[in-house]
């Protein structure tokens, strides 16, 4: 996905086994964020980046949304663990990561396999892809920061 291309429109089930559709959000601004994985380190900073500054995110229009190849179960833990207050779609086969371009090959410690490449894409009201946040540019403490400064 590029900047400008539309979203898919069905985004997938959240924590708590509901459909979540790029309709929903609708005349509103989203972030859709993508991230490896439930209460990892760089995941859990990552997300309270998000939390502790949403206020002043739906204050710029702003919608937080948080996906990963975790189920509903791990999703609705890490929400209730972190006061999180916001969705967190479980991608678990993959395809909105596949069609969003972030489900791809990773190497730590010499070891390649396929997983989520940290990512987050600003969209505006009409579902738009405005700006990418691609995993080398995102400071998972500061994340919230980064987006804001955007406007």
């Amino acid at each position: 996905m590029n900047v400008g291309d539309k979203i898919p429109e069905i985004l997938g089930i959240d924590q708590d086994g509901k459909e979540v559709r790029a309709g929903d959000f609708a005349g509103r601004k989203l972030v859709l964020y993508f991230y490896p994985k439930d209460n990892t380190a760089g995941c859990t900073a990552e997300a309270c980046s998000l939390r502790d500054n949403i206020d002043a995110l739906r204050e710029q229009g702003y919608t937080v949304v948080g996906v990963s190849s975790d189920s509903e179960a791990s999703h609705r833990r890490f929400i209730d663990k972190h006061a999180l207050p916001f969705p967190l779609i479980a991608d678990t086969d993959h395809r909105l990561q596949e069609a969003m371009g972030v489900w791809g090959e990773k190497s730590m410690c010499g070891r390649k396999y396929m997983g989520t490449l940290r990512t987050t894409f600003l969209v505006g009201p009409d579902g738009t892809i405005e700006k990418i946040f691609g995993p080398k540019a995102i400071k998972t403490k500061e994340h919230a920061s980064q987006i804001l400064s955007v406007g």
